[in-house]
Formats: structure tokens, sequence, C-alpha cells
């Protein structure tokens, strides 16, 4: 953005003087309403006063997987618990963003080894519905409706707090605007700071308004950002805050709350300024299958606008989309083994009108049934994936920067509205290509018939519950990745990284031709394991040294996951839908199979601000790690270790940072804190777990 127009009338004429200096009032007055309409409308409108004040043990915000499940822990624990969501549904992944299909893996399943939160929401599926996979779709184990995973989750959190005699304060419809940061001590770069306060804006549809849902979210949410009210909604301003101390004991020293951001990009990582990284990591003997050489912010991953279509007896009339020629060269099956509408209906189906039939072991050949509801979320369909610096979705510090939403009372959620209308405009465009397309980008023609015989679900009572029909949220992939603090082995801060948890088979020739001989050396000094001295002190060489066939093991591991890497890389050109276009070279080298992994608390602690935890996809992963860090359980997992340290620090006044600040010299309160995790229930290793162990080739 251009530099902020000046509001002093002295400085105003000045600028204009100045602006106007060798050019035509025509040009110049283009360039002024350009410079004007750049301006973020939250940057030139001052905040009002607080409408009500709200105080909390711990303020979550985001309401997906990962902020339910630090409500929960946080609730068992007796605490009060504030969750801020921008929708008014909580799930995330399985309710507002509608990919109810949850993604596991099948050894991990077959053991049912889940934190309990986890294995509770599985339970009280089957019990909603008497079976576990209503849906019968064959890419899960449970595939179920959007509307429900948010009912069920609300009644989980109800449950715990009763259980646990905490308070559960949950506020729909609200947005963090501002975070009350104090000054971090002199010469603690990484460290020193809290957060003593947040302003959320929770929003209410104005008088003679449609409902909330009836517009999507590129519509609706730079408005939801800004304080002042609006045609569209009423605000109330709320400043959350710490509970006041007990004056009857002594203060701990720690924090007195703690703020844990849960949402789906890194919001209030953006907002608080934090170190973090976005996008492609530059290659290096720790993230050796990297695209780029140098790393590129603005090619994350795509991100998804799923909806529901129902199977009718009757052909339906579909009407073309007024778009739907811009964003059709990029639509397909993507693969000639998948060219099956049977097939991809089936893949994400969420209802099935016979559960009980059997079905055919190839999926091209189920059977639809009129009712019978399909959730879409495919590749080629309707995933959008920017890659550039003009269309990328999440915005990067110097973006932020750029267009002032790190100035105070500047901040609009970090993302770029005209690229989510984009994505809304490609999924609706898909729907149209399912039931009338004949064209195939991928594939060619001849491989894409019309199927009719279909409906595009929406209005309020639909799956999706909102007007337009899409989630009222896309499916996030990949968000702002904090950089943890500086480790003895890490001293530029903490990530887990490809290595310390990929597969892959990392002697092949790309990984000698793209290190250097010292970086593929050092590569396997990683891998190695207990192999490793021998090849510190030259006593094997890299072609005798056997890589570990397990994930690393860290010491402050407080959860697990387990995902094969899976990308859905960015494109190469802009706009993502250009004809031809394809994705970015090089980015599904690091894709995948994964061993187990452990999340790591040094992961979940961001620089500089001590009372602050985060949660869900934005720990400090690096953009292949990630591609793995990123499905149901594992979000559930870092909720619930966020969850369980928030109230054990408050318990025993520290900071997260304490519990790690020492290793790998012993720390006690850690291993008290991985034992309570452990006792509740929440597994922070898998079975087995050992440097000596090296039958992990079993995990598939």
């Amino acid at each position: 953005m251009s530099k902020l127009i000046p509001q002093s009338p002295i400085k105003l004429r000045r600028y204009l003087f100045s602006s106007l200096k060798g050019r035509s009032l025509v040009t110049f007055t283009l360039s002024l309403i350009a410079s004007l309409s750049a301006v973020t409308p939250a940057s030139a409108a001052l905040p009002r006063n607080p409408d009500k004040e709200e105080t909390c043990d711990i303020l979550v915000a985001g309401g997906g997987l990962a902020g339910a499940a630090t409500a929960y822990e946080g609730l068992l624990a007796g605490r009060t618990v504030c969750i801020t969501e921008i929708t008014d549904w909580l799930g995330g992944q399985i309710s507002s963003q509608g990919t109810s299909a949850l993604d596991e893996r099948d050894t991990q399943r077959s053991l049912l080894f889940y934190p309990r939160g986890y294995l509770e929401l599985r339970q009280r599926i089957k019990e909603h519905y008497g079976r576990l996979n209503p849906g019968g779709c064959w890419v899960s184990y449970s595939c179920f409706m959007p509307y429900n995973g948010h009912k069920i989750l609300s009644d989980i959190l109800q449950d715990a707090a009763e259980k646990g005699k905490g308070k559960l304060k949950w506020f729909p419809n609200t947005v963090i605007k501002e975070l009350g940061i104090t000054p971090a001590s002199a010469g603690n770069a990484v460290g020193g700071q809290q957060i003593k306060s947040a302003i959320g804006i929770q929003h209410k549809p104005a008088p003679n308004t449609g409902p909330i849902n009836t517009e999507t979210l590129s519509q609706t949410i730079e408005d939801a950002y800004r304080y002042e009210n609006s045609a569209r909604f009423n605000k109330t301003i709320i400043r959350f805050t710490s509970k006041p101390p007990n004056q009857s004991k002594a203060k701990p020293r720690g924090a007195d709350w703690f703020v844990v951001d849960a949402t789906e990009t890194g919001e209030l990582i953006g907002l608080a300024d934090v170190p973090y990284r976005l996008g492609i990591d530059p290659r290096s003997p720790l993230e050796p299958s990297s695209a780029s050489p140098t790393g590129d912010t603005y090619c994350t991953q795509g991100f998804t606008y799923t909806f529901a279509m129902e199977a009718t007896k009757e052909p339906q009339q579909h009407q073309q989309p007024s778009f739907y020629q811009q964003y059709a060269p990029y639509y397909s099956y993507e693969l000639a083994r998948l060219a099956s509408f049977p097939l991809v209906f089936s893949y994400r189906q969420i209802r099935s009108m016979r559960p009980d039939e059997p079905r055919p072991a190839d999926p091209k050949q189920f059977p639809i049934y009129p009712g019978d509801i399909s959730m879409q979320n495919w590749t080629w369909g309707n995933d959008y994936r920017p890659g550039s610096a003009e269309d990328n979705l999440i915005y990067s510090r110097s973006q932020l920067a750029a267009n002032g939403q790190l100035q105070p009372g500047g901040w609009m959620g970090g993302l770029r509205a005209e690229t989510l209308r984009r994505g809304e405009e490609n999924a609706k465009g898909f729907f149209y290509w399912l039931v009338a397309g004949t064209t195939d980008s991928q594939l060619g023609n001849g491989v894409k018939k019309p199927y009719p015989n279909n409906r595009f679900l929406s209005g309020l009572n639909s799956p999706m519950g909102t007007v337009h029909g899409l989630s009222k949220y896309p499916y996030m992939r990949e968000g702002r990745r904090i950089i943890g603090r500086p480790t003895l082995t890490q001293p530029q801060g903490f990530t887990v990284w490809e290595v310390d948890m990929s597969r892959n088979d990392f002697k092949t020739d790309f990984y000698r031709q793209n290190l250097s001989e010292q970086e593929y050396r050092n590569l396997w000094l990683a891998l190695g394991g207990l192999n490793a001295p021998a090849l510190a002190v030259g006593i094997q060489s890299v072609e005798e040294t056997k890589s570990r066939s397990r994930a690393t093991i860290y010491p402050d591991s407080v959860g697990i996951g387990h995902y094969a890497i899976d990308f859905h890389p960015c494109m190469t050109n802009s706009p993502p839908e250009a004809p031809g276009n394809t994705e970015r070279e090089g980015t599904r080298k690091g894709q995948g199979a994964a061993y187990p992994f452990q999340i790591p608390l040094r992961a979940m602690i961001p620089q500089k601000i001590d009372n602050m935890l985060v949660a869900g996809k934005s720990i400090a992963v690096s953009h292949t790690a990630a591609a793995a860090y990123r499905v149901h359980s594992f979000e559930w997992s870092a909720g619930a270790a966020a969850g369980v340290t928030a109230a054990f620090s408050l318990e025993k006044g520290i900071i997260p940072y304490e519990l790690v600040d020492e290793l790998p010299s012993r720390e006690p309160n850690l291993e008290a804190l991985q034992l309570r995790l452990q006792q509740n229930k929440n597994p922070i290793a898998f079975p087995g777990t050992s440097i000596f162990n090296n039958s992990w080739q079993n995990w598939k």
C-alpha cells in the first residue's frame, strides 16, 4: 500500500502540493483515489469504549477442534474458559469448515490411541447416529453432518464444565481486534512480554437485515473487524482480561491468565507480531525436499470452501453461474483411476439412505440413491490454490505492515477478501462442473459426463447452515506457523522439520544433487539416530549410515499425531484457475508416508510473549511437517496439551517456557505436566516409543 494519507491539515496540504508536483491534475486525482481506497478502514476509525468486560483464566481464540480441546481440558481442570469464534459454530474442520470426515490412519485407529476428548467425540457421534459412519463414506470411518459436529461438541463442553466445575463463556461471531501487551524487559528479545487484555468485536444482524450466514465470508469479513455498527451488523465491543487475583492468597509469579491462539490461520500470531513462517521454507538439511532453495512465503497449501449436494430421483435444472467459464479450465477428476462420479460422490458421503446395504469393493461401482448427501472437498475441484504476492490468501508480515494491519486498531483479520471471494466462486463452479460439465483439465475431452440428478443444498437448515450453501469458513490446511524460542540445537528458533517425521528415502539422487556435500552429510547426521555418532566421528560414511526408522523423540512431548505428508500445493501462475496452469514444480517432493510423531511443548511456545500458547496448525512446524500436522486428531491433541499446560501453569505460578528452558537437563515441572497429561488419558507417546525401538516400519 502507498503511504497513509496524513490526517492533520498542515501535513495534508504539504502532501497534496508535493504529490501534485510534475503530474497532471487528472493523474494526481486518480492516484489520490487509489491511495484513499488503499487505506484500511480500521485505521481511520477510532475504537469505541468496550461495551462490557469478561474475565477468564484461559482465553481461546478460535473455536475449531484445537480450541474446543483446549477448552475441554481447561473446563475439566475447573478453569473459566472464554472462547471466541468468527463463525457461530464450534468444531472448525468438523462443522464450520464442512470437512466432517475424520482424517485418521489405520494403525492409530485400530488401537484407538487418541486423547480422551477425541475418543469422546467419536463415541458421541456414534451415539447420536447409532453408528460411527452414518454417511458410509470411504475416505474415513466417520462421515457425518457438519451441523451435528457443532451440536455434539457444544454438549461435550457443557458436560466438561459441569464435571470439572469449570465455567464456559462462548462468544460466537466474535473476532479479536487488539491485544494489550506489556513491554519486554530490557535485553529480552525472546520473552518477557505478557498479554494483559484483548479486545473482541461480536457482531449480530442489524435490524431489518437477514440472519447470520446469509452472506459469504468474503462479503462480511472486513465488516466483522470494524468497530463501528454498519447497515449489516450491530457490534458489541468486549474487553477480555484475567480474573482478579485471590486477595487471600499470596500472588504467585508467572501469569494471571493464558491466551491460546487456536485460530485457523494464526491470527493472534500475526496480530501480536511474534516471529513466524508462512509458505515454503528454504531447502536445507532439515527440510531437504523443499521446492525452493530460498523459500516462498506466498506458496501455501490450498484452501477449500466445502458444500453439500443431494442425489435426486429426477434430473434437475442447473443454471450455469456467470463466472463459470473463468474457473472451468481448472476442474478435473485429476487421475484416470479417480475418473468416476460415483467415486467422487461417495468419497465424502455424509448421509446414506441405505447404510446397511453391502457395497461393492470398487467405489466406482457404489450405488447412489435419491436422498444420499455428499460433502465435496476435491483437489482439482473446490480447492483454491493461489501462490503469488498478488493473490495469496494469508497476508505475510510485510503485506500486513504495508496495508496498515500492524498499526494500533488496524487489524482486519490478516486475509485477502478478494481471494476468499474467488475461492467461493470456484467452489460454486465446481458443483456446476460435477452436474453439467464435460471438460477435464488433466484428462482431456471425453472423460467427464453430466450428472444432472443432483441438487446443491443451501439454507440455514442445510448441512453447512448457510443461505448460500458454502461452508461458513474455508477448510484451512496451512496458516502462519510460529518460530519457537532458540534452543541449544536450533539457535534460530525451535521447529519440527521434515526430517523429524518423514519416511522418505533420502538417499535418492535428488538430495545428492540439490544439497552440498556438507549439507548432505548434515542431513544424515540428523537422520542417523543411533548410527549418527559413528558418522560424526568419521568411523562410517554417509553411504554406510542407515536412517532411523522412527520419528524424532522429544523430551518435552505433550501430544501425538499420525498422518501422511499430504500436499495440496499452490499453482504456478496467477490466477490459479488460469487455463493450462500447473502445480508449482517440486511442491510434492516431500509428500509421502510419515512415522507416528510427537508434539513438543517447545513448538507451542512463541517468542516474545510468555502467557501465550499456540495450538492447532500454527505450532512451530515446517511447511513439509505441517502437511501431516494438520488433521483432526492432531488438532485435538495439540489443543488438549494447551489446555492442560495453561491450567498447570496457573496452578504452579509458572510460565510454560520455564518448563523447557533447561532442556536437555532434567525439568521436574515438565515431568509433572507430562504425568498429568498421561493420567488424564492424553497420550504423549505412541506405544513402544524408544530410541532403541526399530519396529516403526509397521506403522503404515
